[in-house]
Order: structure tokens, then C-alpha cells, then sequence
């Protein structure tokens, strides 16, 4: 039997790339409604987008779907992807984007842990955007497990943050 090796603590998950039916209006969407920058588009099919000047957060591209329809209900494939902000502030913020562009927003929640909004791009992909608790304020049981759950996301005191 093969000994288990555990992935390195400090490993992260670097970024996202999507297959888009629409270029243009995928780069509308990831720079005006969420934030982020282009810092790199190959012509006409795919584009590079960042936070703070990174080389890339989430690539776009229509290299096999341009004109593609959204994956269907109940089939295989990217739930959501997650975005996690730096504070709640932030987390606000995006909620007020959301709201500017009035675009939908699918849920909020309250993980314990963290706190969250869940939405979806035009193409259907699922996006959550995320903050953190301090990690020495999540729930545990008894035992010292990490106790996570789903309970409405305060959203009163949240947007009371943006002001």
C-alpha cells in the first residue's frame, strides 16, 4: 500500500481559466461589475485579468466556445470558483457592485468561518466571493474540528462597513 503523502501547507490554488462564449462581454463583466484588470488579451480570443497588477487571476478564453451555450443543469463541471477578499470592507464592496450593476446574486451565507455571496457570470459560471474570519474566532467542536455551517450572512451590518 502507497504511503500517503500529504500536499505542502503553504501550496495555494494560483488562478482560474474559463471557457467563454463571449470575450468581450466576459471582459465587461470581470472589469466593470467585479473589479479586476486586464493585463494581458491575446486578439480576439482570450484575455488575461488581475488584482494589484498580478500577472493573472482568471484567464477568459473562446478558443473552444465561442458562441457556447452555459453547461446544463444537473451535468459535470465547475460548481464555483471562489475569490477571496482581504476584509470585510472589501466583501461589501462587492456587494455594492453587484447591486450598481443589478446583477443577481444567487446567495449569502454565514459559514462560521467565513462570508460569502455566490452569483454567476454570463456564461453560468459560478463565482463566490469570500472573506475569512480570523482564523482563531472559527467555530470548533469539542475536539478542536473546524465546525462550519450555512446561516444567513448579516447583510445590514455588512453594507453598514462600505457607508
Amino acid at each position: 500500500m502507497l504511503k500517503k503523502q500529504s500536499i505542502h501547507p503553504k501550496t495555494s490554488v494560483g488562478h482560474i481559466h474559463l471557457k467563454v462564449s463571449d470575450l468581450d462581454r466576459s471582459i465587461q463583466f470581470y472589469t466593470e461589475v467585479l473589479g479586476f484588470e486586464v493585463t494581458t488579451r491575446m486578439g480576439d480570443s482570450a484575455a488575461f485579468l488581475s488584482a494589484g497588477g498580478y500577472h493573472h487571476h482568471i484567464g477568459l478564453n473562446t478558443w473552444e466556445s465561442e458562441g457556447g451555450k452555459s453547461p446544463a443543469p444537473h451535468t459535470t463541471g465547475l460548481y464555483h470558483f471562489a475569490i477571496l477578499v482581504p476584509d470585510r470592507r472589501e466583501l461589501a464592496r462587492a456587494i455594492q457592485r453587484l447591486a450598481d450593476h443589478d446583477w443577481p446574486i444567487d446567495g449569502m451565507a454565514d459559514h462560521g468561518v467565513s462570508e460569502a455571496i455566490y452569483f454567476r457570470d454570463p456564461d453560468g459560471n459560478g463565482i463566490e466571493i469570500y472573506v475569512d474570519r480570523p482564523k482563531d474566532q472559527w467555530p470548533k467542536d469539542d475536539k478542536g474540528n473546524i465546525m462550519m455551517y450555512t446561516k444567513p450572512l448579516d447583510i445590514q451590518g455588512l453594507m453598514k462597513i462600505e457607508g
